[in-house]
C-alpha cells in the first residue's frame, strides 16, 4: 500500500480493517443496549458493497455473526437502522418498528448558501467551525432541555457530523415525539428563494434561543472574519435582504457601501446603525427587536436534516465505518473536543494499515482515542440500562 489513499484498494484493505481496527465488540454492546428490550438480531443493518450494490434487512445475533458478515460481504459502507418486533430479514414486509435512536444529521452542503470558503463536498477548517457551533448548541440542548445523557457524536467521514441519542426515552419516542424534538431544535426554515429564514417575533426569547445565541457569540466574529459574509456586493446584497425595515435597510446600505470591504468592520457599523435607529424609532424597534439575533442564527445555527430525525426508518452510517470517497474513518468524538479537531488528523484506512505512512502514528493514536470515547458512551449507557431494568423490576414487585 505505497502511495496515497486509492478507493480501488478498498476491497483489499477493508477485510484487514474490519479484523484489526473496527471495534466490533463495543459496537455490538452499543447496539444491544439500543435494541433492548428486543434481541440484537431484531436490529436492521444495511451494507453497500462494491459497485454500489445495496443490501438491506441484514441482521446478526452476536459479534461472531457480525465478523462472518464482514468477511463474506466486505461492505464498503455500513448503515444502522431501527429495531423491529421480529428479525428484519424474516418479516421485512410486516415488521413493526419498536425502537430507534434519536438521530441528527448535519451536513455542510446545507450551509452552501452561506459558507464562502468551500462548496459541495469540499471541507476545510474554516467551515468546520459551523460543525463546532452545531455540536455545542445541540449537545447542550439535548442535555439541558430534554435530560438526555447517552449522546454519541460521530464524524460522518466527509463533510458533516451525526448525533445518536440512545437513552431509553429517546429510543422509544413515537413519530409525533420525534417531530416535536426536531421542530423545537429547528430555527431556520425556507427554501433557496427565501432571503430571511429566521423569525423570532417580538415576545421574550425562549431560554434555549438565548443560550444558542450566547454560544454563537463565542464564534461569530471569527466566522465573520473567515467567511467574509459582507465583503462583496453580492454578499452584501444577500445580507441587506434580511433587513425587512426599508428605512433601516436603506441607511445600512448607503453607509456600508462607502466602507472598506472588511466584514467585521461592516458588521460593527451595522450594529451601531441598528442601535441608533431603534432608539430613534420605537415603533420600528418592536418589529425588528431581535434582528441581530436572527441574522446570527441564520448564519451560524445548526442546519438540521429534520427528516432524518423525524423518521423511524432512516438508516445512518455506523460509527467507525469508512467513507469510500475519502477513506476517512467515521470516528466518535467528544463534543467539547470538536473545536480542536483537524480534518487532516482524522484517521484514514490507508494510514492506519500502512505502518510506513507518515501519519500512521498520529492516526493510530487518534483512532484509539476515538474508540475509547465510544467505549465511555457505551459503558454509561449500559449502566443506565441496568438501572432502568432494576427500577422496572422493583415497580413490578411493588405492584
Amino acid at each position: 500500500m505505497v502511495g496515497q489513499y486509492d478507493e480501488n484498494l478498498l476491497p483489499d484493505m477493508l477485510p484487514i480493517y474490519y479484523t484489526r481496527q473496527f471495534p466490533q465488540k463495543i459496537l455490538c454492546r452499543w447496539l444491544s443496549c439500543g435494541s433492548s428490550p428486543q434481541p440484537l438480531c431484531n436490529r436492521e443493518l444495511s451494507f453497500t458493497l462494491a459497485d454500489d450494490v445495496y443490501l438491506r434487512y441484514l441482521s446478526f445475533s452476536d459479534q461472531k455473526e457480525l465478523q462472518t458478515l464482514f468477511q463474506k460481504k466486505c461492505p464498503h459502507k455500513l448503515d444502522i437502522g431501527a429495531v423491529y418486533n421480529t428479525k428484519p430479514s424474516i418479516g421485512r414486509h410486516d415488521a413493526v418498528v419498536l425502537a430507534r435512536e434519536l438521530v441528527f444529521d448535519i451536513d455542510l452542503t446545507d450551509y452552501d448558501e452561506i459558507r464562502t470558503c468551500c462548496q459541495e463536498a469540499k471541507v476545510c477548517d474554516k467551515c468546520w467551525k459551523f460543525m463546532v457551533i452545531a455540536c455545542e448548541i445541540l449537545n447542550t440542548a439535548l442535555k439541558d432541555d430534554f435530560g438526555f445523557q447517552s449522546i454519541l457524536w460521530v464524524f460522518s467521514g466527509r463533510r458533516g457530523i451525526h448525533c445518536w441519542v440512545s437513552d431509553y426515552e429517546a429510543r422509544t419516542l413515537d413519530s409525533p415525539g420525534r417531530s416535536a424534538v426536531a421542530d423545537y431544535l429547528c430555527l431556520i426554515s425556507g427554501g433557496e428563494n427565501q432571503s430571511k429564514k429566521v423569525h423570532l417575533g417580538s415576545d421574550n426569547l425562549h431560554t434555549s434561543i438565548k443560550r444558542a445565541v450566547t454560544i454563537i457569540d463565542r464564534y461569530f466574529i471569527k466566522v465573520l472574519e473567515e467567511q467574509e459574509f459582507l465583503s462583496t456586493d453580492e454578499r452584501l446584497k444577500k445580507f441587506l435582504k434580511m433587513i425587512q425595515d426599508e428605512n433601516l435597510r436603506n441607511q445600512v446600505e448607503s453607509n456600508l457601501q462607502k466602507m472598506s470591504e472588511s466584514s467585521v468592520e461592516r458588521w460593527e457599523a451595522f450594529v451601531e446603525i441598528y442601535n441608533r435607529h431603534c432608539k430613534e424609532n420605537p415603533n420600528s424597534f418592536r418589529k425588528s427587536k431581535y434582528l441581530l439575533e436572527e441574522i446570527k442564527i441564520q448564519y451560524c445555527y445548526p442546519r438540521l436534516d429534520v427528516n432524518v430525525t423525524k423518521g423511524f426508518n432512516h438508516l445512518l452510517k455506523s460509527p467507525f465505518s469508512i467513507h469510500p470517497k475519502t477513506g476517512k474513518v467515521s470516528i466518535a468524538f467528544k463534543p467539547e473536543n470538536a473545536k480542536n479537531m483537524k480534518l487532516e488528523d482524522i484517521p484514514t484506512i490507508y494510514t492506519l494499515l500502512d505502518d510506513s505512512a507518515s501519519e500512521n502514528s498520529k492516526h493510530d493514536s487518534n483512532m484509539k482515542l476515538a474508540v475509547k470515547t465510544f467505549q465511555e458512551v457505551v459503558f454509561s449507557l449500559e449502566k443506565a440500562e441496568a438501572l432502568r431494568r432494576r427500577n422496572e423490576a422493583s415497580a413490578t414487585l411493588d405492584f
